[in-house]
């Protein structure tokens, strides 16, 4: 048998990780691997699409890497097991058939273009047209893979640190659809690009540090003027300490309901995470606060030790209320006014991100200047970023980042 049937059969008997095959390389690499008893149209149109999708995902220069970390990231018995921290409970047909698909994947990335073409039963018939044939190369695997002797141990010890499957491949999530959905392209604000409220904001990272570390936290809100940098805040400190095991959902006040599944998907997970609630406020109408006050404190779905709710608000007081909403004929209004209000309570920390004063807001202006290199004088800059300000209705650091923003594009 040559080395390249050898290959399809492994590829096709892989147990474990054939959860692979859902992605398009390795799926690619499949049908070219079967293409090799087809007709040279079949064969070389197979090798075309096989090697458009690996350049799509950045791996013409080393399959091995491709394959690997698609393995890495697959979502299976075994890696599931490992990021729960049991995986030496699986029977050992389970861990027999894991080694064997390791064995079944470093067989396939070793295949190099030239073994494949001179064991395709048709190679003459190609005739020039296989020397023109694009070329990859196999590369290295992930360090994870890199280790014959200890690479179950090293998959384990990389799901018991990152969980598996999406949640070691993303750091920030939706639910959506009943479901928790990555974001592809999250927002990449980091710490070091928000300027003021620097009180205001360590007090939410020494929270969420100590969340990290396992110390008991408190679920947060984040509340006052427009533009001040609430949601940022929450971004950012995803951005400063995924690395160190933090993950982010954020979830639609509208599907507060669903808690109890994302939950279920959540809990088990050797992560922390934060559930991100932006933008929240309730008209006293909008009975589903009930679900949220269920959430943080006194539904039969307990919050998991491994999650913190975040929320940002333009409000103290989450649920909207009018003076005239204080008359009326309910005989228990105060009772009332007091459910409405102790919504915000139920949060262990509030933090009030207040709009800057004149002082404060050319502060943020002079920093974010002298970040981005803005070849201005002191005089000018602070002219022209308080008229832009009157312009956009008032003070904050979003104004502020446009102005800079506005003054970079001119010059």
């Amino acid at each position: 048998m040559n080395l390249t049937k050898e290959a399809v059969l492994l590829m096709s008997s892989l147990s474990i990780y054939q959860g692979i095959f859902n992605r398009t390389v390795p799926k690619a690499y499949y049908r070219l691997l079967a293409a090799m008893d087809k007709d040279i149209t079949e064969f070389c149109r197979a090798w075309g699409e096989f090697f458009a999708v690996l350049c799509d995902k950045h791996g013409s220069e080393s399959l091995a890497k491709c394959l690997t970390e698609t393995a890495l990231f697959d979502e299976n018995a075994f890696s599931r097991a490992s990021a729960a921290g049991v995986e030496k409970e699986l029977p050992s047909s389970v861990l027999n058939a894991v080694r064997r698909d390791i064995y079944a994947i470093r067989k396939l990335y070793s295949l190099s273009p030239e073994t494949i073409l001179n064991e395709y039963p048709h190679r003459d018939e190609l005739g020039a047209v296989a020397e023109n044939l694009p070329r990859w190369k196999t590369g290295a695997p992930v360090r994870e893979f890199a280790d014959e002797e200890d690479t179950i141990d090293c998959l384990a010890e990389f799901y018991r640190k990152n969980g598996c499957g999406i949640f070691a491949r993303y750091r920030a999530f939706i639910w959506r659809d009943g479901n928790v959905q990555p974001v592809e392209h999250p927002d990449t604000i980091r710490l070091s690009s928000l300027k003021g409220y620097e009180i205001q904001r360590s007090t939410v990272i020494d929270n969420t540090l100590a969340f990290i570390k396992g110390i008991q936290g408190n679920n947060c809100l984040l509340y006052g003027d427009r533009g001040t940098g609430k949601s940022s805040t929450v971004k950012a400190i995803l951005n400063e300490y995924y690395k160190d095991g933090l993950r982010m959902v954020e979830v639609p006040k509208d599907r507060l309901s669903e808690f109890p599944l994302l939950v279920d998907k959540i809990a088990p997970l050797p992560l922390k995470f934060i559930i991100f609630i932006d933008d929240l406020s309730f008209s006293e109408e909008d009975k589903s606060y009930a679900q949220l006050k269920a959430v943080l404190e006194g539904g039969l779905a307990a919050r998991p030790d491994n999650t913190l709710i975040y929320a940002t608000s333009n409000r103290r007081h989450i649920i909207k209320e009018n003076f005239s909403d204080r008359d009326g004929d309910d005989m228990h209004r105060n009772d009332t006014i007091q459910e409405s209000l102790s919504l915000s309570d139920r949060f262990g920390m509030s933090v009030n991100f207040s709009k800057p004063d004149k002082e404060q807001y050319l502060v943020i202006v002079k920093n974010l200047a002298k970040e981005y290199h803005l070849d201005m004088s002191m005089e000018e800059l602070c002219t022209k970023a308080e008229t832009w300000a009157i312009q956009r209705g008032g003070r904050s650091p979003r104004a502020a980042r446009q102005f800079i923003a506005f003054m970079q594009a001119k010059k």
